[in-house]
């Protein structure tokens, strides 16, 4: 366990230091601030009263616009968010299959299926991909932020409290709520293009590199609909070639080169979104919006080198770097009825959304079937999709309270859903005629294509669940100055029965300047069919028959005879109190939180018991477990200062800040669950992470300079003495804008300016020279990246 509150280091507190005297700045002739800067943002994420503000509610909740997103250099949703987000962390992993395409993001350093996303405040679907490896979040089938492109985003909030209550299963330590744009005239285009120049120092030596070139264009459409309707429609295309952070590899047979492709995956996408409402009289309205990408990704898999017992020389004479490709479909469909009834006003949705996910395994063999193997394999699919039939009512009562009429609200859900796993081709996974190797008869050769075997037919799967949900909100302004609001829930699953769950918060004004809130709920999370379902195994040689080793249900023969048990909801009890400063142009924010987790979901270690699994026809096996409590303890501070002034310009400052403990508590056999996977829940994600930023503009010029602090992060090995860490690190991004017309601008700029990096993967412990800096880093590992773009308005 770690200490979140210990001293800060002396990066933190220039990070800190720096943003207290801009703010202390001295007080410029002042002019009115426009109306971007002095209108608080109204929310609608976490409560269901309306024209709510950000600094008013129950619950601490950020709101990021869309323009803040693109003002950077990353054209990632997910990065450009965490960026924005101090208890936001989207780590970069490499090297671990499919979590190099589909990568999660965590909230408060929890798992990354602990946090909803919601689209226009309806429940986005998920990935089908699960988490198998040991990267962050290893487990979980969380949802792909990344299929969104920012070109059709209004603005996202971030509610940082549980609301199982509120929103059902996965809320457990927040809510992202992505809103979409919604014009009816108007449009905007971007180009943006850039690259990283950067000097890589590994342990084993330094090198230049001018790698990840990416080409980002998108635009935007907004179209009438009528008198009282719009359509809006968005596009983007991303290309980013792949980036290589490997060290030098000492074996003999590499000759000190870099043989291995640690970084950014090759990525091609296109992204396009609609979305569109028009009344229909009395009051109505009916709204919708579609949305669907094509993403194609390759990150490789470990090098063979050309002496590799499972290398065939016909075919690589030199070894080969295999890949391992994943295409993505994501698609989402959604539409929607608003008006009133009897009284009350209604919302009734029905949500489609499906994420298919296509492997191939490319630049590769199987080794057993010799110099007949192919290169190119389809290794698979895995699919996921759910249907969500809502319906929300909500209502105003003049209950002869001081501080106004009551807010009630309540609603009904039906969710359905589905996974499946299907097969690759034969020969993804099949063995050929050879067993051993040629040159070493005593060796064993390993079946299916190396770096990724495919799917096999016992892996196949094609299952579905259904629940209903039943909750009522209600907040009740006892006073001018005292807001209370409750919530309970009640969720009934197909597969594990029901579950209830409830929410109390609490808010006083002790003047228009000062106020505190808390809250206390419990939540959950209903474990996800990937968990429940998901299989993935490989053939081996043992004492001359062919055995399976890999990960299988916790109620297949195989899990069942290792213990494991049909999954059950994850359970926590939440408690927040903070406070809310205003003084004219600045504001703050301090929530300090205590997540308690049972019953958390985990994936076990790969457990070898040949009296157990031999009569099975396996070798080794792992599968998902209930059995692992966290608590987790922190205080996220957020504060604002705008500063117009008549002669140099108008000013935004920010300085964020998350301070997080996460310890974890469980029963489980040392053997079933590991001090790896113990330590990366507890200290993969930094304790301490501050964002501190300045916007500037002054007539056709704006700047902005953001320094992001991140803690550090811990890469934990089997033993102590093969723990390593990131380091405490300052990343400074800096961009320049100039509007060369009123539609046309141009923006220069570079994330990470001064080219940091994580402390470099000491070289005992990198015996193939693979992984050059610790995938767990918060950052990410690959160094200054230098940009331009051009934006378009119309």
């Amino acid at each position: 366990m770690r200490t979140a509150f210990r001293a800060a280091s002396p990066a933190l507190l220039a990070t800190v230091s720096a943003v207290a005297l801009l703010s202390a700045a001295p007080s410029f002739a002042q002019e009115a601030p426009d109306e971007a800067a002095t209108v608080d943002e109204i929310v609608v994420t976490g409560t269901r009263v309306p024209n709510r503000s950000r600094l008013d509610t129950l619950a601490p909740v950020d709101v990021v616009s869309a323009q803040s997103l693109q003002n950077r250099g990353t054209t990632e949703f997910a990065t450009a968010l965490a960026q924005s987000v101090p208890s936001l962390t989207f780590p970069r992993p490499s090297a671990n299959d499919g979590s190099d395409s589909i990568r999660p993001a965590t909230l408060r350093g929890l798992s990354p299926d602990q946090t909803l996303v919601l689209v226009n405040g309806t429940r986005r679907h998920a990935s089908a991909l699960v988490n198998t490896n040991g990267v962050v979040g290893r487990g979980s089938a969380a949802v792909d932020l990344n299929a969104i492109p920012t070109a059709a985003l209004d603005r996202v909030e971030v509610l940082r409290d549980g609301a199982s209550a509120q929103y059902g299963s996965d809320a457990i330590a927040g809510v992202v709520n992505l809103r979409l744009k919604e014009a009816s005239s108007g449009g905007g285009a971007s180009l943006t293009y850039g690259q990283y120049l950067t000097k890589v120092k590994t342990a084993r030596g330094e090198r230049d590199e001018e790698d990840g070139a990416t080409t980002t264009a998108s635009a935007w459409q907004g179209f009438a609909l009528g008198d009282d309707g719009f359509l809006t429609l968005s596009a983007e295309y991303l290309n980013r070639e792949s980036t290589n952070r490997s060290d030098y590899d000492p074996r003999a047979a590499a000759n000190g080169a870099v043989t291995a492709r640690f970084g950014d995956p090759d990525v091609e996408q296109w992204t396009v979104f609609a979305n569109a409402g028009k009344g229909l009289g009395n009051g109505w309205e009916a709204y919708g919006w579609a949305g669907y990408q094509d993403r194609d990704s390759s990150g490789a898999a470990f090098p063979r080198l050309r002496d590799n017992v499972n290398n065939v020389a016909v075919l690589y004479p030199n070894g080969f770097l295999p890949k391992v490709a994943v295409n993505s479909k994501d698609a989402s469909l959604a539409g929607g009825l608003r008006g009133v009834i009897a009284g009350w006003d209604a919302d009734v949705s029905l949500v489609y959304g499906r994420n298919a996910l296509d492997f191939r395994t490319e630049d590769s063999l199987n080794s057993t079937y010799g110099a007949a193997s192919l290169t190119s394999f389809d290794s698979g699919s895995l699919i996921y999709d759910q249907l969500v039939l809502g319906a929300d009512f909500s209502r105003q009562f003049e209950a002869g309270l001081a501080g106004g009429p009551l807010n009630l609200a309540w609603g009904l859900e039906q969710r359905w859903e589905n996974y499946q796993i299907e097969a690759g081709q034969a020969e993804s996974y099949n063995r050929g005629s050879l067993n051993f190797s040629p040159v070493t008869p005593t060796v064993a050769l390993s079946g299916g294509a190396q770096g990724f075997p495919g799917f096999q037919p016992s892996n196949a799967v094609d299952v579905d669940r259904d629940n209903f949900a039943a909750y009522a909100d209600i907040e009740l302004p006892i006073t001018d100055k005292l807001t209370l609001a409750g919530a309970v829930r009640f969720e009934d699953y197909s597969d594990f029965g029901d579950t209830q769950t409830g929410k109390l918060s609490g808010r006083y004004d002790f003047t228009p300047n000062f106020a505190l809130r808390g809250s206390i709920s419990t939540g959950f999370r209903a474990p996800s069919l990937q968990q429940s379902y998901f299989t993935s195994t490989s053939s081996v040689i043992q004492d001359g028959a062919v055995v399976e080793t890999g990960t299988f249900p916790s109620v297949s023969p195989v899990g069942t005879a290792l213990g494991g048990r049909p999954l059950k909801p994850e359970t926590s009890t939440n408690y927040s109190l903070g406070a809310v400063v205003r003084l004219g142009a600045f504001d703050l924010t301090v929530d300090a939180y205590k997540i308690e987790i049972e019953d958390q979901i985990v994936l076990s270690e790969l457990i070898r018991d040949p009296a157990l699994l031999t009569p099975l026809g396996v070798q080794a096996a792992r599968f998902f477990l209930n059995g692992v409590s966290t608590t987790t303890e922190g205080v996220d501070v957020v504060g604002r200062y705008r500063l117009p002034t008549e002669t140099v310009g108008d000013f935004d400052f920010t300085v964020a800040a998350n301070f997080n403990d996460v310890s974890l508590d469980t029963d489980l056999a040392p053997g079933l669950f590991g001090r790896q996977r113990i330590l990366t829940i507890e200290e993969g994600t930094p304790d301490v992470k501050v964002s501190a930023g300045a916007d500037w503009r002054l007539q056709k010029w704006g700047a902005t300079l953001r320094a992001t602090y991140y803690g550090d992060v811990l890469q934990p090995g089997s033993v102590a003495a093969n723990d390593y860490r990131t380091g405490e690190k300052t990343v400074i991004d800096l961009e320049g804008r100039y509007q060369l017309t009123d539609r046309v601008g141009l923006a220069v700029g570079a994330d990470n300016l001064f080219d940091e990096y994580p402390d470099a993967t000491p070289a005992s412990l990198n015996s193939n020279g693979v992984l050059g800096y610790p995938y767990n880093s918060p950052f990410g590992f690959n160094g200054r990246f230098v940009y331009a773009r051009v934006n378009l308005t119309w």
